[in-house]
């Protein structure tokens, strides 16, 4: 039974079964680890903020130097800048302030989430190999009758795996909204928890398990 969940059919774009590939236990075997794909989660989208939001305080408004009227004997309330953040045009209290979101987390950590995240997809029937993804005309009804022949359905969110991206796939592919390609050297935990089934090329394949062991 472990032998066969670690053989996978390799696929052609008709979606014809042209041959297996082993996977490596190495990569695909250990046990899934949900906390480490969480934080791995948590940090890749801390990472993406730019953190550039900022107010100003009432030090750094420009203007309110000079004291708008004396403290006693006006009855009116006690001020000494026009720049206070009780006024209109004054400063702002407890805003925010540029700073870093980004967390780092050790490689270790990144490449055992990313191997439970690749364990959980391979688990759900969910990880598909492909002999190539090539076009004989770069058409965005070509690139999807390719996942038609591969039995995913048009809603499905669908993560590509390529060892190389060549300019016809990237035109072809661009206008599919469920299909996100991505290198395979550059692959993280977040895409692929992000999509529904993920299809790798077979020499992607080849080139993640070298990365990954």
């Amino acid at each position: 039974m472990e032998q066969e969940k670690y053989t996978l059919p390799i696929y052609n774009s008709a979606g014809e079964k042209v041959d297996t590939v082993k996977l490596d236990a190495a990569v695909f075997g250990g046990a899934v680890n949900t906390a480490l794909i969480q934080q791995a989660v948590v940090a890749y989208r801390a990472n993406q903020r730019k953190g550039l939001a900022g107010t100003k305080t009432r030090g750094e408004v420009s203007g309110g130097g000079r004291k708008p009227w004396k403290q006693k004997g006006t009855g009116r309330a006690r001020v000494g800048s026009i720049r206070s953040p009780l006024w209109r045009h004054g400063g702002v209290i407890f805003g925010p302030h540029p700073r870093d979101y980004s967390i780092k987390l050790p490689q270790k950590m990144r490449v055992l989430a990313l191997k439970s995240a690749l364990s959980i997809k391979l688990n759900e029937d969910n990880f598909i190999v492909l002999d190539n993804f090539k076009l004989n005309n770069v058409k965005t009804k070509e690139a999807a009758k390719i996942f038609s022949n591969l039995k995913i359905k048009p809603e499905k969110k669908v993560l590509l795996l390529l060892d190389r991206i060549d300019g016809g796939v990237q035109l072809a592919a661009r206008n599919i909204n469920t299909l996100n390609v991505g290198l395979v050297k550059d692959t993280n935990t977040y895409e692929v928890m992000c999509c529904h089934k993920l299809v790798i090329t077979h020499e992607g394949l080849i080139e993640l398990t070298k990365r990954l062991k």
